[in-house]
């Protein structure tokens, strides 16, 4: 490389069709003395690819915390963002590199930046299931609130995917238990739709709503549709409703006998009759 640069011959910032420099390269494949070399002889460290990836992204997100450390010596910008936003510190949180989330963090990246759908770096921390990097964005002022463009929480999605530490995590730091999509959808609704049992008990634990949402279903209904009796028994734990009936009339008994889970529509039934 440096035989390549000496000959006057190649730019130190030549680039492919995509817009890839020889450090975007370098960096993205974790080849330290290259990088020095490069930066040395003048490469630009806030170059970009077609796409706004930069050197510092790459790195970031391959967890080269020794490269990191070098571009950001030689004026990297810290929070170089690509075109749909995703910045050196929503990847490095994105693939769980928590010491390069701290190195940046302490050149001033922003903690809370969001990509165009609004996603933050605690929110992809959460729909990861990343503990210890969750704990330390709250420790250092990440808010739970801050959500996606369709209204999505840290909590919603941790929900949605099953997390149940980061779901427990988030519930102690005062996350909006009923915080909602656009559509409706609480946590707990989408818990109880994909059957994450654990999810839901820690939930319930907070006294969530087990009404009819915006979207004309309850939490049970949505458990009963998909057959998910031990979500349902926790609610039934928990004395929520049986009877109550979504948009369309129907009781979570109904949805669970017409998509063929006929003993958690007797359960159910059963539940009612005592009741």
């Amino acid at each position: 490389m440096k035989k390549v640069l000496d000959s006057g011959k190649v730019h130190v910032d030549c680039m492919d069709k995509e817009g890839t420099t020889p450090l975007i390269l370098a960096a993205a494949n974790n080849h330290m003395e290259c990088v020095r070399e490069l930066l040395k002889q003048g490469a630009d460290p806030a170059a970009r690819r077609l796409t706004g990836t930069c050197a510092l992204f790459f790195a970031s997100q391959g967890g080269f915390l020794d490269i990191v450390k070098m571009l950001l010596s030689h004026g990297a910008p810290v929070d170089l963002p690509s075109y749909d936003g995703g910045t050196p510190l929503f990847v490095a949180c994105q693939c769980n590199h928590l010491d390069v989330v701290e190195e940046l963090l302490r050149e001033g990246a922003d903690i809370h930046t969001q990509m165009v759908d609004g996603a933050t770096p605690i929110f992809i921390s959460a729909q990861n299931g990343h503990l210890k990097m969750l704990k330390f964005l709250l420790s250092k002022g990440s808010s739970t609130s801050m959500c996606r463009k369709d209204g999505a929480t840290p909590l919603w999605i941790a929900s949605q995917m099953g997390h149940s530490v980061i779901v427990k995590e988030l519930l102690e730091a005062n996350a909006d238990v009923d915080a909602a999509r656009e559509d409706g959808a609480t946590p707990l609704f989408k818990a109880s739709h994909k059957g994450h049992v654990e999810v839901v008990q820690e939930l319930l634990k907070h006294k969530p709503s087990v009404g009819l949402l915006k979207n004309g279903e309850s939490a049970l209904h949505a458990a009963a549709l998909f057959g998910h009796s031990s979500v349902a028994k926790e609610f039934v734990q928990a004395k929520a409703n049986t009877q109550l009936k979504n948009k369309d009339g129907k009781t979570p008994a109904d949805l669970a006998r017409e998509s063929g889970y006929e003993n958690l529509a007797t359960y159910l039934d059963n539940v009612l009759a005592t009741q």
